[in-house]
């Protein structure tokens, strides 16, 4: 893959000085029009061996457009912050909305290679961080994101050079580290981690582009045409095909599935508690919860706690007595309602991502990442092909949490029909509880049966070892409380 990048390229002043006005005017125009129409971002990763001009390049880019919409963002090794969370929420919380263009200066690829290479962590580990990166990357284009990889190759003798050169003058001897040669001395173990990276990750959706970097006007020429190139061929692409993504086949696991289960219809709804059974079982385990999440191996976890329901289930109610028990500094409640502006623009997870708690801290989402699977299935608000492939991409998201110590609970509260009508009319004749209920609940319950189908298939297709759903018989609030956290307590308990 580098023999290619090796064959000594390079471009005089006089056409570098003739391309650039050009290539700039260009890229501009291209930069405006994609602002213009907010269709889709652009991830760049500028990457490659140390001493080739990564931070040259970006600069240059920078120069080159309009900064407004060109982020830059160096990425160097994790902070505590960062490390405390899963790998990739720190590239999760900086990629660019559409319309604009973010710059990766240092990728998701830097650390795990440098902690193979100089770390000791063996093949394997660094396999683990290029499967996740292939499943990221994947979703990003199936979000839209027009994603192109850089590596900037320099053979091991303009390396030397190139750093000698930049010792001998005195506005630059700075810029040298000793460190620097000590990666010289350890080029020939990169090569071949770094070309079997790039083979393993370079993909039709995700390409990576070799380019010579030992002639700094070539590389900056070549990285600049490249993404013209690739901007103009995706805005040329979208304006052939504004149709939606065709509809595939998908049978349901619902009531016509080849077992006739509904795991819904098999749940006991008559189970009940009596007020008095009620206090004596919440007192219990919200002291079992309160000591378990001030315990010390809590400490190396984080919890995310996740309530999906049919309207008027009690999600709220279940809720408030989980956080009870807990210390108010260490939990945050998100609710989740239509998505704004800001969150539109990014992949459907960026809202969920940015908010996973820190090690020894709680996250509770009211409403979840499953609105993909549930209300935006059954509304249509986005296409078969977008929920379909949501399973996937929710489960790898889960997958990586758990992988990172988080321990992920997930409720779907159930009710009745019956019960919910019977809820229904108590909030519309009480005042205080008039709020609860709106135009858009009555109009699910319309929609009843294509509810009951989105459930079940989302069960079926996530309910995992890592992140088991929990479905909870909430006709008696009571009992759905209890159920709640004693479900908790035992998955902090079996993980800690």
């Amino acid at each position: 893959m580098f023999e290619a990048a090796e064959l000594g390229h390079a471009i005089d002043k006089a056409t570098y000085k003739t391309e650039v006005p050009k290539l700039r005017e260009a890229l501009l125009d291209v930069q405006f029009e994609l602002g213009e129409g907010k269709q889709f971002p652009v991830v760049l990763i500028i990457s490659g061996v140390d001493g080739a001009g990564k931070g040259e390049t970006v600069n240059t880019l920078n120069f080159w457009m309009d900064p407004r919409n060109i982020h830059a963002h160096a990425m160097g090794d994790p902070t505590d912050e960062e490390l405390e969370r899963p790998a990739m929420w720190r590239y999760w919380r900086k990629l660019p909305p559409k319309g604009e263009i973010g710059v990766f200066f240092g990728s998701w690829y830097s650390f795990p290679m440098r902690q193979h290479i100089e770390g000791g962590k063996d093949a394997d580990y660094l396999d683990t961080y290029l499967e996740e990166f292939l499943r990221f990357e994947r979703m990003l284009a199936e979000e839209g994101a027009l994603v192109l990889k850089f590596w900037l190759h320099m053979s091991k003798k303009d390396l030397k050079k190139r750093l000698k050169e930049l010792e001998s003058k005195k506005e630059t001897k700075w810029r040298v580290t000793k460190k620097d040669w000590e990666r010289v001395d350890m080029y020939d173990t990169l090569r071949p981690v770094a070309e079997r990276v790039l083979r393993r990750t370079s993909t039709g959706h995700a390409p990576w582009i070799v380019v010579e970097a030992s002639d700094d006007n070539y590389r900056n020429l070549t990285v600049g045409r490249t993404i013209l190139k690739a901007v103009k061929e995706r805005m040329a692409s979208l304006k052939k095909t504004k149709s939606k993504a065709a509809k595939t086949p998908f049978v349901s696991a619902s009531k016509d599935d080849l077992d006739g289960i509904n795991v819904l219809e098999s749940l006991d709804y008559t189970q009940t508690l009596t007020k008095k059974d009620y206090n004596k079982k919440l007192e219990h385990y919200q002291g079992r919860l309160n000591q378990l999440c001030r315990s010390k191996k809590f400490r190396k976890h984080s919890l995310v706690c996740m309530f999906e329901g049919n309207d008027a289930a009690g999600k709220g109610g279940a809720i408030r007595r989980a956080t009870a028990a807990m210390d108010a500094r260490f939990y945050d409640i998100v609710p989740i309602a239509a998505p704004t502006d800001e969150e539109k623009a990014q992949p459907y997870l960026w809202r969920f991502w940015r908010h996973l708690p820190r090690l020894g801290n709680v996250t509770i989402f009211d409403r979840s990442w499953y609105g993909r699977v549930l209300v935006e299935r059954v509304e249509g608000y986005c296409s078969d092909a977008d929920w379909q492939r949501a399973y996937g991409e929710i489960n790898d998201f889960e997958e990586e949490m758990a992988r990172h110590g988080v321990i992920v609970c997930k409720f779907w509260l159930a009710i009745t029909a019956e019960e919910q009508l019977s809820r229904f009319k108590e909030r519309e004749a009480t005042g205080y509880k008039r709020f609860k209920l709106t135009e858009e609940d009555w109009r699910n319950r319309d929609k009843w049966d294509e509810y009951v189908s989105a459930v079940c298939d989302m069960t079926e297709r996530t309910s995992t070892a890592m992140a088991p759903w929990t479905l909870v018989e909430a006709n008696s609030k009571y009992f759905a409380r209890i159920k709640v956290l004693k479900t908790i307590c035992e998955r902090l308990e079996a993980e800690l």
